[in-house]
């Protein structure tokens, strides 16, 4: 599939792409869907014909995903022109004055997450995807191989020491940080103004290390392209209350992807239950 979608054009690519997961929409559970739709109109405050065109399109987008992720090999020699980066400067700037030392990207489960890994790393970021390991070996093995191709560096959620080492070495971890995790591994704080668990690896990651947070959110232009925006660095502020810091950054990050949905709702994954 790699091979053709890499040889055609890349709109009709695109749309069979897009053709394939408007079927997967008919394969998903009544109650799944049905529970989508609740979640979107609770967060957006929209009717629910407005939430269903939502909950729909943000089905389509993995139809993007998957064709942009198997033209990887086509990509990697034309990311600059099919992603722009805004605020590089913020990265570039701190490399420069870090010593050689690294720090943590942000982001969320919009548009294309996989294609930012990409596109930082075709832009001379050193980063590290932190992945999740799939139960099925052969789709472990296949995702992983694409993204080391498009030249990310790759470790498991249980590699902390590993990220430890690699920040110390001047790698980026990429972290993504919007589904639910268990109650031993985050915190409750608010996400659209409703009480859910948060993961906090990028704040406890932060302030063990003395590395900034870089939150990075992209989005699909309407040609097709992407704009991948980087905010300036945050950094955790280390009182004598660990729990209070890492708690007041990952209520400050979970706001800041609460924002992005709000401006491009359409492209966040909203079949995962966030509640």
């Amino acid at each position: 599939m790699s091979w053709i979608t890499c040889r055609l054009p890349f709109s009709l690519a695109i749309a069979f792409g897009r053709g394939l997961a408007r079927a997967a929409w008919f394969f998903i559970s009544a109650r799944r869907r049905k529970r989508t739709v609740e979640n979107i109109r609770a967060c957006l405050s929209v009717d629910a014909a407005t939430a269903k065109n939502i909950a729909k399109a943000s089905v389509l987008n993995f139809g993007n995903i998957l064709i942009e992720v198997l033209r990887f090999p086509v990509l990697k020699n034309t990311m600059k022109s099919h992603v722009k980066i805004v605020g590089l400067e913020h990265l570039q700037n701190y490399i420069q004055s870090a010593g050689g030392r690294g720090g943590v990207i942000m982001t969320s489960h919009s548009d294309n997450w996989e294609l930012m890994g990409g596109a930082f790393a075709q832009y001379g970021i050193p980063l590290v995807g932190v992945a999740k390991k799939q139960k099925s070996a052969g789709a472990d093995k296949f995702i992983n191989e694409f993204r080391t191709g498009i030249g990310m560096h790759i470790t498991y959620h249980s590699g902390v020491r590993e990220m430890y080492r690699l920040l110390d070495e001047g790698w980026f971890i990429g972290l993504i940080m919007d589904q639910d995790v268990s109650r031993h591994d985050g915190v409750i704080v608010k996400f659209f103004n409703r009480a859910t668990n948060y993961v906090t690896g990028a704040a406890s990651m932060s302030r063990f290390k003395g590395v900034p947070i870089f939150p990075a959110f992209m989005h699909r232009n309407p040609d097709g392209t992407h704009t991948l925006e980087v905010q300036p660095p945050l950094f955790v502020e280390r009182t004598k209350d660990k729990r209070a810091d890492i708690f007041e950054m990952t209520q400050k990050l979970a706001t800041l992807t609460e924002n992005h949905i709000h401006q491009y709702p359409a492209e966040w994954f909203w079949l995962h239950d966030r509640w």
